[in-house]
């Protein structure tokens, strides 16, 4: 009688139940992969195989594998959740050992090391101090210490010196007499200790052709004398009698930084028939800062940035592939672990191969179809009841044979 048959289908059919319940259960997590339940007939076989006229015995789950179809990404108001497009899977280090998900939701813990709701520490090539990546891995730990002040040291100045004005009226230079210079332009530069000073030059036609005085001033106080620089007949900066670079040293800060030397550099200014314009004026110094953000580029280039404008290169984010994604066994937490069937994990940067880009605050959700999920559902229940029916009517007929005088 079909007994065992019948109950291999009807185990069958509850597995694959379980397996649609399981995706079902899961369409809103974050990062997971829905499984397929996969069958094969059952056939009792001899040392010489299968006769012509034998009757399969029944069925059996050959696989519960998973699809590992890319997921809607969804964007959230954090820069450290991630979504991977692509096959690629984010390397989380678990106390040593490396596992791998697809789940994205990231913070940081209370040694600033950025983890999962696990407390498994994300992986990424590290940064050298010059912001370069190198090919050592680790786990992504930010640094919220301030960031040290860097004292001004060069000035850049492109302004555009109107030629067709004449030497000031007054002969006698005073910052405080508007009279006694054409124009002048102001900046800010800091010291040793990152304290801000105002910087302000003077621009002060001299009565050669094509010559000017610049004064430099900081705080209010005279820094050097004047500095000459000359213009060619086309109204670009002319080095052949005077240099366009100036060096002014000895400058006392006044706060008990360390004496401060500047480099103020001419080299693209100009002399036209224009007005008195400044389309550069830069400087190389900064204040200290805190840690006020991080972005994370589609290449996974990790860079913070501080609150006096610096930004800082900490790494790249690592990701993992593998040449049989359906062979890595699977942890819960929506996380993986390498097999001998997937192969060794091979770790590059996002957008190398088939390892996809990233894209920062989003998150990638369930690549489970509910639609096709209840669909199924309707199937398996089906195949379901008609195992039981098998089992109605082979034990009808056995209480038919039993009953027979």
């Amino acid at each position: 009688m079909p007994f065992r048959t019948a109950l291999s289908g009807l185990n069958a059919s509850s597995a694959e139940l379980r397996v649609i319940g399981n995706n079902v259960a899961n369409s809103s997590t974050t990062g997971f992969k829905e499984s397929r339940a996969e069958f094969a007939d059952i056939f009792a076989t001899s040392n010489l195989g299968v006769t012509a006229n034998a009757i399969g015995t029944g069925v059996r789950v050959a696989s519960v594998s998973q699809q590992f179809t890319q997921g809607n990404v969804e964007f959230t108001d954090n820069n450290l959740d991630l979504a991977i497009n692509g096959q690629g899977f984010f390397i989380m280090n678990d106390n040593g050992i490396n596992v791998y998900t697809r789940a994205g939701q990231l913070g940081v813990d209370r040694d600033g090391f950025v983890v999962n709701n696990q407390q498994q520490q994300l992986n990424i090539f590290q940064a050298d101090v010059n912001g370069n990546i190198t090919g050592a891995t680790g786990p992504l730990q930010l640094d919220r210490s301030d960031i040290a002040p860097q004292a001004t040291t060069q000035i850049d100045v492109g302004a555009n010196l109107d030629a067709s004005l004449s030497a000031p009226p007054t002969a006698v230079f005073d910052p405080a007499d508007a009279s006694s210079y054409n124009n002048s332009t102001s900046l800010t530069v800091y010291d040793s200790l990152g304290s801000a000073h105002l910087a302000t030059m003077y621009f002060v036609k001299s009565a050669t052709p094509n010559q000017w005085d610049v004064r430099l001033y900081m705080d209010g106080t005279a820094q050097g004398g004047p500095n000459t620089i000359e213009f060619d007949s086309a109204g670009a900066i002319d080095t052949t009698t005077f240099p366009s670079t100036f060096n002014i040293g000895g400058i006392n800060p006044g706060t008990g930084a360390a004496p401060m030397s500047l480099s103020l550099d001419f080299a693209t200014a100009s002399q036209y028939g224009s007005p008195f314009n400044v389309n550069q004026l830069t400087q190389d110094g900064f204040a200290t800062g805190r840690l006020s953000g991080i972005d994370i580029s589609d290449t996974g280039v990790i860079t913070s940035r501080f609150t006096n404008g610096q930004s800082r290169t900490l790494g790249q984010v690592a990701i993992a592939t593998f040449n049989n994604s359906q062979g890595l066994r699977q942890l819960g937490d929506t996380s993986w672990a390498e097999t001998f069937d997937s192969g060794a994990p091979l770790v590059g940067a996002p957008g190398a191969g088939a390892a996809g880009l990233i894209e920062s605050g989003a998150l990638e959700g369930s690549n489970v179809d509910l639609t096709e999920q209840l669909v199924g559902l309707i199937t398996a229940q089906r195949n379901f009841q008609a195992n039981a029916q098998v089992i109605t009517t082979a034990d009808t007929i056995t209480q038919t044979i039993i009953n027979i005088r």
